[in-house]
């Protein structure tokens, strides 16, 4: 039923190490099976509107995913989230990726407002959102439980105009 549970479940082991420390639920990822259950989740919350899932494709085979979550009707806005399998680090492709949703987000879903959360400790991330012109709007104290504890979060966002006039 899933012909991406497979090679994502190998990607998010090959890449283990790495996403581990700031993506919690990678430990629960242990088998193809696993990563279906998660797919079929994935489908269901795209179901009741509440997020929008893809795979990052990069030379025709997945490279990661990345997602809107949390659409909020009263806000017009949602969050942005992704990873990347290790291999494919450092080709600009998570860039690309979020430049895509954040034309997807504005145009086709209508949204005002993109938020983009990062614990303070993750620079790939930090760096990537200040790369995509995202805003920083503030520091959340101890508001993301890793597996070390909890975490500081940066908080960016971008809005609409400040996107279309980019």
């Amino acid at each position: 039923m899933h012909v991406d549970a497979e090679p994502l479940f190998k990607l998010v082991n090959e890449s283990r190490k790495e996403l581990e420390p700031w993506l919690p639920w990678v430990k629960k990822i242990k088998s193809v099976e696993d990563e279906k259950k998660t797919l079929n989740k994935i489908i269901e919350h795209f179901g009741t509107g509440y997020s929008l899932n893809t795979i990052i494709l990069f030379q025709n085979q997945p490279a990661g995913s990345i997602s809107f979550n949390n659409f909020q009707d009263n806000a017009q806005s949602t969050e942005i989230g992704y990873w990347l399998g290790t291999k494919f680090v450092g080709k600009g492709i998570v860039h690309r990726a979020i430049s895509g949703m954040c034309n997807l987000g504005f145009n086709d879903y209508v949204v005002h407002k993109i938020v983009l959360r990062a614990a303070v400790e993750n620079q790939k991330s930090n760096h990537t959102a200040q790369k995509a012109g995202f805003h920083l709007d503030g520091v959340l104290r101890a508001d993301e439980l890793l597996q070390d504890g909890f975490h500081d979060e940066n908080i960016y966002s971008l809005l609409k105009d400040e996107w279309e006039t980019a």
